[in-house]
């Protein structure tokens, strides 16, 4: 099955990863509270601290980006599996360590 996400030969977007990856890291600094004074007064925003709700929201924000970087990642569907994610046949040494199981009691 065909993956419908962009792929590698589909150069239409292939430059607006880094830019959401740029983008990720200036919300990220901008989500913390360097740019306040110490003598600002406290304001409300969305009934929160405005430094909190500031934060919420470049934490949103950067959740958005990073789903839309991901859909812009090209996937192969085929592609096989890496060698840790591969299943294992259970071996003989597999199971309840000695003197743990039925024949302990």
């Amino acid at each position: 099955m065909k993956s419908p996400r962009p792929q590698e030969g589909n150069r239409s977007g292939a430059g607006i990863r880094p830019v959401l990856f740029a983008a990720i890291a200036v919300l990220y600094v901008f989500s913390v509270p360097w740019y306040r004074g110490d003598d600002q007064p406290l304001e409300l925003v969305l009934g929160l601290p405005d430094w909190v709700a500031v934060a919420v929201l470049c934490y949103a924000g950067v959740a958005v980006l990073n789903a839309l970087a991901w859909l812009r990642t090209p996937i192969e569907d085929d592609a096989p599996l890496a060698p840790t994610l591969q299943t294992r046949e259970p071996s003989e040494h597999d199971g309840p360590p000695p003197g743990r199981g039925e024949e302990a009691r």
